[in-house]
Parts: C-alpha cells; sequence; structure tokens
C-alpha cells in the first residue's frame, strides 16, 4: 500500500510552526495535477489557491489573440494563487500545470481568513510573494535582453529544481508557449546545448547531463532569482 501524500513536501507548508500545520491539515485536500490541467483561467474568480509537492505550474500571460508567454512557474517552492489572498481573486493570467504531478489545495476563503487573521502565515506568504515577483521581472528581462539558449537554460534551471531528477518532459510546442517564441527556435537552442553536451534532447524529454554546464552558459537571471528565493524563504525541504 503506497503511503498518504505529505503536504510538507511543499516548502511553504513545511515552514509552518507547527499549531498553524495543525490547523492547515484538515483544511488541506490532496490533488491530482494532470499536464495540461488549467487551475484557473485569466480573469475567473479563483475558488482554491494550490501547492504543489511534485508537480510543476506555468503562470502564463494570453494575449486577445491567443498568444501567450510564461512569466513565472510555481513548483513545490510555492502556491499558485497569490492574487487571491493579496485581495484581487482574479489575474491576468492563466495558471496551467507544465510537469504532471499533485499537490494540495485550500479553499479561496480558508486561505484568505487565514492570510488576514495570522501576521506569520502573512509574513511568509508575503516573502513568497516577493519572490514570485523578482520571478516574474527577471523573466521579463531576459526575454528581451538575452539570447534563446540563454533563455532555455534558465527555464530548465528553475523546472530542476521543482523536480527530483534531471529528466524533463515536455514537448518543444509547450516549450514554446512557455518562452513565447516559434517552435523552429526552441529546436535549435536545444540542439546548440545538445552538441554542447549540456542535455540530451528527443521529442518530448529533455535529460539534463551536466547541469554545472547549464549553470555557466545561463545569464545571470537564473542566480537573480535562485537568490532571492533563497533570501527569503526557509531551507529547501529534501525529498525523501
Amino acid at each position: 500500500m503506497s503511503s498518504p501524500p505529505d503536504p510538507c513536501k511543499n516548502r511553504l507548508i513545511a515552514a509552518l510552526p507547527e499549531d498553524i500545520l495543525a490547523r492547515w491539515i484538515p483544511r488541506l485536500t490532496p490533488f491530482e495535477m494532470p499536464l495540461g490541467e488549467v487551475l484557473y483561467e485569466s480573469g475567473k474568480q479563483m475558488s482554491h489557491v494550490y501547492f504543489p509537492t511534485d508537480a510543476i505550474v506555468s503562470l502564463l500571460y494570453v494575449m486577445e489573440n491567443g498568444d501567450s508567454a510564461e512569466i513565472a512557474v510555481v513548483g513545490r517552492e510555492g502556491v499558485v494563487g497569490v492574487s487571491l489572498f493579496m485581495g484581487g481573486n482574479s489575474t491576468p493570467s492563466r495558471a496551467v500545470v507544465q510537469s504532471a504531478g499533485g499537490g494540495f489545495r485550500m479553499r479561496s476563503d480558508e486561505m484568505y481568513a487565514e492570510f488576514t487573521s495570522d501576521v506569520r502565515v502573512m509574513q511568509l506568504l508575503l516573502r513568497y510573494t516577493q519572490a514570485l515577483l523578482t520571478q516574474m521581472a527577471q523573466t521579463a528581462v531576459c526575454n528581451r535582453h538575452h539570447a534563446l539558449d540563454q533563455q532555455l537554460c534558465r527555464w530548465l534551471l528553475l523546472t530542476l529544481d521543482a523536480l527530483d531528477g534531471d529528466v524533463v518532459l515536455m514537448t518543444q510546442e509547450l516549450i514554446a508557449n512557455m518562452l513565447g517564441v516559434r517552435r523552429g527556435g526552441v529546436t535549435e537552442a536545444a540542439l546548440k546545448l545538445q552538441a554542447a553536451g549540456l542535455i540530451r534532447y528527443k521529442r518530448g524529454e529533455i535529460e539534463v547531463l551536466d547541469r554545472p554546464g547549464l549553470e555557466k552558459l545561463t545569464c545571470e537571471c537564473y542566480a537573480v532569482v535562485k537568490r532571492e528565493y533563497d533570501r527569503l524563504l526557509p531551507p529547501r525541504v529534501v525529498a525523501t
């Protein structure tokens, strides 16, 4: 028999004081996140917030013509739905599962009550929100000023930080949608990284062979984001 899912595999939940965690446990519902699942749509009122444990969620800004570009990724370090407890209830972005897995969710009214009634919850979530805003700002700068192969390195490294292992299951079409570029550009960038011995690339799958090499090749954007998450949030939870 498999063991029940553990909410403390999420970095924010694991950082809660014991009395708050005991209060949250009955309110957290296990939630499967299949690839491509839309957790919320642009402009729609949110019913829940989501705490991934081994899934990755992409926050996409969607244009009127249907084009989209990724503005941030959320994995086991965070929560999907910050606009809810910040008082907005909705956002112009869309949340789509980028890497299938699981997590937990909490009803929106319960999350808002926790945020407004306990300063410890508020401080933890505000620190996370600051780190998330840093990622969004750095993504915008990176997409404007850096080469596509550097953008792909940044994206891969952020994705690996939220996963166990070195393999990312993702089609070139989805990666192109995330980065807001054409599919052919993603293929060219991936083949360049493969020729350098950094990754092994085949349809629907990227295996990272040399993470230090990726970190050396990528632009400063990845390090800026990583430092801010490590500065603002508790130490990473090591999966057992």
